[in-house]
Formats: C-alpha cells, structure tokens, sequence
C-alpha cells in the first residue's frame, strides 16, 4: 500500500454545477499536482476515480460499502505522499444531466449523493465546493445533452423562473449541517479564478501555482494577452486584490467577445424570458450571500 490511508483527510467534492468551468479547475490543479503534494494535498486523475467513484456509490446504495472500501478507494486512486487533502471533481456527482432540473429543482440527489459520499468517506472531513450559473445560460446547453426536444420537456413541466440555487443549498444545509459550502457565480469565475483554486487546493494567497490567469487570457484578444503579461512581468508581487483589479482593467479593454459570448439558441428562449430568469438570478445570488454557514467568493 502505498498510502497511509487510515489518516483522516479533507475531502473536497466539486460538483460542477454542468458546464460552469468545464474542467478547467481540476486541469489546473492536475497541471499543479506536485507543487500542491508538497502541500499536503492530493489531486487524483479524474480518469482514474469518476467512474470508479460511481461504481462505489452505487454499489454503497444498493448494498452498503465493506469497511475497507474508502482505504481501498484511496489507495487505487491517490498520487504518492500527499493525504492531507484529496480533491475529486466531477459535473455529475450529484447526477446527469437530464437529472439536473428533475422535479422542478436543481440536483436534487444532492443531499442523497452527499449521503452516500459520508458512507464512503466516514471518518474524513467533507467540503462541498459548486459554481452557480444563471439558469438562462445553464438549461440550453443542459437541454442539448438529454434525449429532450425543449427546455419545457426537459423541466417536466415546471417552471424555470421557479429555479433557485439557493434552495439546493439550503437542503444540504439542512442535511449536512457540517460539511461546509463554498460557492462561487461562474459568470465571475476570471475575476476569482485564483481564489477559487486556492480555496480547492487548500492553499495560502502567497503560493503561486501555474495557470493562475489561464482563463482570463483565454477570453482576452491576442494583444490585450500580449500587453497584460508585460504589465505583469514589469509588476511583481502584487498583492490579490491588485491583481483583481488589472484583471478587470484589462479585461474592460481587451475582452474577446466572441469568447465571452454564450449562444442560448434553445427553441422557445426569448429575449424577456432570458432577461427574466437573469433578474431571479441576481435576486437568488444576493439570497445566497446571506446564508449562514456558506462562504460566497466574489470579485
């Protein structure tokens, strides 16, 4: 065994929300992965757990787990020396796609699959971690994943205007009162990019890691990339809430629109319905910064 993997750990789940960063946050933790084991925390290949860790969790709700299930668990996946901290992600942790909205709500297998995640993983400490989206911009390319023809059919019905991340979060509340909750809104994920992956990896401000601003240049022009790597090479040490605010100088000028642009060409999506479900969402986010025990990352 290569492993000490009796040892309690931090176990961080990232569950998406579908089409928030596309993986671009474990790829950034895997392109960190030895930095981060010197730190104690392990970032496992996603190749090597998402179906492994379904297989687990469903047969832990069919017939339970042997009591060596979680070392076994770690052993197979985990990189050698760090078990402090393990971070598994996965967009479908809490279900498909089709799952997503089921019911009139959003993933609600949630509390049931953290359920099954404290069977695999008793004695370990738990933290969720989600990025939020408006659901204008998550349902159309949700849709174009299930065997549904329209966001209506894919809703079974119910309303979108009644979606609210908040009311997913409150369930896991009230269910795993102890696990704590970090969430983000992916439309601010460029402006808190190095937060949010410091915040997975379990790292301090000062460490620096590579790709700390991959996804702002990927929504830069080529010259706003070219002039915005000059600035920090003539500028070092900056401190985060400097950075925040070159990001956003630079971004202000030399976005790419093309690459911000999101196409909502689901059949039936208006321009009201859109401007609506933005509207709720703004409301729901503002709801959601006020919750007790949630940490909200903002820019």
């Amino acid at each position: 065994m290569i492993q000490e993997t009796g040892k309690r750990m931090q176990v961080v789940i990232h569950a998406g929300a579908h089409h928030t960063d596309e993986d671009r946050l474990i790829n950034c933790l895997s392109a960190n992965r030895e930095m981060l084991a010197r730190h104690g925390t392990n970032v496992p290949d996603p190749q090597r757990y998402r179906r492994l860790v379904r297989d687990v969790l469903h047969h832990a709700q069919d017939s339970g787990l042997a009591p060596d299930a979680r070392d076994v668990l770690v052993d197979a996946i985990s990189n050698e020396g760090a078990v402090d901290r393990m971070v598994l992600s996965n967009p479908g942790f809490f279900g498909t796609p089709k799952m997503a909205v089921n019911g009139g709500v959003l993933y609600g297998a949630a509390e049931h699959r953290l359920n099954l995640f404290r069977q695999l993983f008793p004695d370990d400490h738990l933290e969720l971690f989600i990025g939020v989206v408006n659901p204008a911009t998550f349902l159309p390319p949700l849709l174009k994943e299930t065997d549904f023809d329209t966001v209506e059919a894919l809703l079974r019905g119910h309303d979108a205007a009644h979606l609210r991340w908040s009311e997913l979060i409150t369930r896991v509340l009230r269910h795993h009162p102890d696990i704590p909750v970090t969430v983000w809104c992916n439309e601010d994920t460029p402006l808190i990019w190095s937060q949010v992956v410091r915040e997975m990896a379990g790292i301090d401000p000062t460490v620096a890691f590579e790709g700390e601003f991959s996804l702002i240049e990927e929504i830069m022009t080529p010259a706003g990339r070219e002039r915005f790597r000059g600035y920090l090479a003539s500028h070092p040490g900056l401190t985060e809430v400097q950075k925040r605010r070159v990001v956003a100088a630079f971004l202000d000028k030399f976005a790419d629109e093309a690459a911000i642009e999101e196409e909502l060409d689901a059949p039936g999506w208006t321009d009201a319905l859109v401007a609506k479900l933005t509207e709720l969402y703004d409301e729901d986010l503002y709801t959601i910064q006020r919750m007790q025990g949630v940490q909200v990352i903002t820019p």
